[in-house]
């Protein structure tokens, strides 16, 4: 019994620091967007990094996530032609922000152009990490995701048992 509480315990920490949820916000003239409070304390003092996604959005990491992710693709091997696009993807593109006094982070105008976010945007919790979108690539997101014939073809890979 008291593994069991333990264990409880042990998940509930862990969900208490992903980044879970979905948000709309606005970005103001200057580009900043305000994060969600139950994101800030997440991204520390140090801040995050922020760059292009796979899928037309902006992908914000906090700094441990972003290191261990550039280590991995750091090893990936120069003469891949692969492993090159997704450097020149993660890298150029990259930025880091840190939250100013009102809990807000300033999106570069070139990912504001590149990704047409202009006055509103979309913040989805990723677990590790968070995504910000425009609305109309998100309203996209949600359509494939909500195709119920799909959806368990889609996944049924994955391995997504509750077993201990």
């Amino acid at each position: 019994m008291e593994r069991r509480i333990t264990r409880r315990l042990d998940i509930k920490g862990i969900l208490e620091q992903m980044f879970l949820g979905r948000y709309h916000h606005t970005i103001d003239g200057k580009g900043r967007l305000t994060v969600p409070a139950r994101y800030r304390d997440l991204l520390a003092a140090e801040g995050a990094y922020l760059t292009q996604g796979f899928d037309q959005n902006i992908n914000v990491y906090p700094l441990q996530i972003f290191e261990s992710i550039s280590l991995r693709v750091n090893r990936l091997s120069m003469t891949d032609p692969s492993a090159r696009l997704l450097r020149r993807l993660m890298f150029s593109n990259a930025e880091l922000v840190v939250l100013d006094k009102t809990g807000r982070i300033l999106i570069p105008q070139f990912l504001r152009e590149e990704l047409n976010l202009d006055s509103e945007a979309v913040i989805v919790g990723m677990g590790d990490y968070f995504e910000i979108w425009s609305p109309v690539q998100w309203t996209g997101q949600t359509t494939i995701m909500e195709e119920n014939e799909s959806i368990a073809m889609r996944f049924m890979n994955l391995d997504l048992s509750t077993g201990e």
